[in-house]
């Protein structure tokens, strides 16, 4: 029958990661309008794009290969981005999932720099290791895009290399060119020391909150 993937919600302090629906358009259309200097090297939908974006994510999950998820900040209540597991892999036995990729992640710009994405990877990674029991979880991100690769390391991943020629590029003015990827890994026998040092990380964000909103 094979592994299917379908992602749970998953709470933390600072953010729930809810399963993708259209309820979330209005957010991420507000989301998706702030200030969108950060985004050079990734693709995020404009307002008058999030419905198309949706449907073309629910596709993909309906499809199997993906389990998209609206980012929501516990303090406020608002939608504050995506990210999601996709890219699925079973080698060793169709029914036991391998290996999957964390992507289509983005966030507000208000929702930068707040221990938002922190906590978002440790959710994922800790389900992802914990639950699913993956051998690694990889990430991509356009080899140039050196903030987006500053902030993988920072979560923990090993950067392994640069794939060339690897997948469309969605810097502005090269929809008809690839790019070349740099992927990074966290592999089962490193998350022990990993998720030590990512709660260690989203504690520093965490300490003295107050209540969120639910």
């Amino acid at each position: 029958m094979g592994f299917t993937l379908n992602g749970p919600v998953l709470e933390g302090t600072l953010v729930r990661l809810e399963p993708l629906e259209h309820r979330h358009a209005a957010g991420l259309a507000e989301a998706a309008e702030e200030n969108r200097e950060t985004y050079a090297f990734t693709w995020v939908p404009r307002a008058d794009e999030i419905e198309r974006y949706l449907d073309a994510q629910l596709a993909r999950a309906a499809a199997g290969r993906l389990a998209p998820y609206a980012q929501v900040s516990r303090a406020t209540g608002r939608v504050v981005g995506t990210t999601s597991y996709w890219d699925p892999r079973s080698w060793r036995d169709e029914d036991r999932l391998d290996a999957v990729e964390i992507g289509f992640t983005w966030l507000a710009a208000s929702a930068q720099g707040t221990g938002i994405n922190a906590e978002a990877k440790l959710l994922l990674f800790r389900h992802a290791f914990e639950e699913w029991a993956v051998a690694r979880v990889d990430l991509k991100t356009d080899a140039r895009n050196a903030r987006s690769r500053a902030a993988i390391e920072s979560v923990g991943a090993r950067f392994e290399g640069v794939l060339r020629n690897w997948s469309r590029s969605w810097a502005p003015g090269e929809d008809d060119r690839l790019r070349d990827s740099a992927i990074f890994s966290i592999t089962a026998d490193e998350w022990p020391d990993r998720r030590t040092r990512l709660e260690q990380r989203v504690a520093r964000f965490t300490r003295g909150r107050a209540t969120p909103v639910r």
